[in-house]
């Protein structure tokens, strides 16, 4: 492998990693629902409440993240994500209240998976990447499809005679793993080991950090950035982007498919096939969204999600069904992200843009919390998950319409700091 090559490579195979072990531990809540269900007798509502939490704080210290990554550093912030990932998880196997369900895989996992999520994936890309931006996005998108197909079927494997514990020690100790290979092989900038970005040309330099960065540093640049109306749009949109993915179908598909009396390993794996089959999606928007229009992707990507939750309802959940299903919609899973990426890029300058990424990914998990949430609450109060899913599919039409309002590739100006 090329010098030039070598070391971005390596920093982009850790950084996937990393972000399939956190896209896996965000997933873990749905094998565990109906185990923690019969084994605690907690409600449907209480355990995915929990989930919710998650889910919200996983986007909400996103932004801080990023932040820190300029001043604290990107190796650093991962293997603090990590550690706190691989305590709260581990510690969990002592948990018997649903305050310590809360605790520990609300509130410590949440903000843990924080640190590993799209900003740092978005950083790494800026950092390290001068070319070929998008299909690199698009492959830490699609890692974390691929955490739910490494994942999944192992998670409801060992939860198939009604056991919790195994799952989340497997968690941990995954998350564990990655500890020293991050301090390793994750330099903190391409010059500390003498290369360039990847495609950088002969007196290109990457932006210059801001002086001082700190967290505070996350408002002032989302004071800056709500000043735009695509700021606005970006956040709406991609919080129909969590509504209709791992909040809704990532959380409950594996509960609704026991409904019409599908094994959770059965569900798990039409997930898995979710994750495979968006492993090639979501590579395919980032090569795509370097090449086109990244607003009409968009159009397209969430038109077709929301088509085919409103149908989900109503096939018959027979196998070929769900298998159609589980191909069409896991091409569209969250290839949403490329383009949001670019965009936010453009508009906002790539000094900024990992931070601003980060509070549209914020818009991102309080849709998917509301889902997670509400579909719950449909399902303890309807007896049916249907209504939740024909909800989510019409927001997912909506949004296609208005990422039409988002700016083409001449429109965007990047704002000034």
């Amino acid at each position: 492998m090329r010098p030039a090559l070598r070391w971005p490579a390596i920093v982009a195979a850790v950084t996937f990693v990393a972000l399939l072990a956190a896209a896996g531990l965000r997933s873990a809540p749905s094998v565990l629902m109906v185990p923690l269900e019969v084994h605690f007798g907690w409600d449907r509502a209480t355990i995915s409440a929990t989930a919710a939490l998650g889910i919200f704080l996983y986007g909400l210290v996103g932004p801080f993240a990023a932040a820190l990554m300029q001043s604290f550093g990107i190796k650093r912030t991962m293997i603090a994500g990590l550690s706190l990932m691989a305590a709260s998880t581990f510690a969990s196997q002592w948990m018997s209240e649903a305050w310590h369900y809360l605790l520990l895989w609300g509130v410590f996992s949440g903000v843990g998976t924080g640190a590993i999520t799209m900003v740092l994936g978005a950083a790494v890309v800026n950092r390290w990447f001068a070319a070929r931006q998008g299909l690199v996005m698009g492959l830490f998108s699609a890692s974390a499809a691929t955490g739910a197909l490494v994942f999944l079927p192992v998670l409801a494997w060992l939860t198939r005679e009604g056991a919790w514990k195994p799952v989340v020690l497997v968690v941990s100790l995954a998350c564990l793993a990655l500890i020293p290979l991050v301090a390793l092989l994750v330099p903190e900038r391409p010059q500390d080991v003498g290369v360039a970005r990847f495609g950088e040309e002969p007196g290109d330099a990457p932006p210059a950090p801001r002086q001082a960065a700190n967290p505070a540093l996350a408002i002032t640049v989302l004071v800056q950035a709500s000043r735009s109306p695509v700021f606005w749009l970006l956040f709406g949109t991609f919080f129909v982007c969590g509504l209709t993915t791992n909040g809704l179908v990532g959380t409950h598909l594996i509960a609704y498919c026991g409904d019409h009396g599908i094994a959770p390993v059965a569900a798990a794996g039409l997930l898995s096939t979710m994750g495979l089959f968006d492993l090639f999606g979501t590579t395919a928007s980032g090569w795509l969204t370097d090449r086109y229009d990244p607003r009409r992707l968009l159009f397209v990507y969430y038109g077709l999600r929301g088509l085919s939750l409103v149908a989900l309802p109503f096939i018959d959940f027979s196998a070929t069904s769900l298998a159609v299903f589980a191909v069409f919609y896991g091409l569209d899973w969250i290839a949403t992200v490329p383009p949001t990426v670019a965009i936010t890029n453009r508009t906002f300058g790539e000094r900024d843009a990992p931070i601003v990424f980060g509070w549209v990914m914020v818009g991102h998990q309080i849709g998917a919390a509301t889902a997670a949430l509400g579909a719950g609450i449909i399902r303890e109060e309807w007896g049916t998950y249907a209504p939740a899913f024909m909800i989510a599919g019409l927001f997912g039409v909506a949004a296609a319409l208005a990422a039409l309002m988002l700016p083409g590739r001449r429109q965007a100006e990047p704002l000034t700091a």
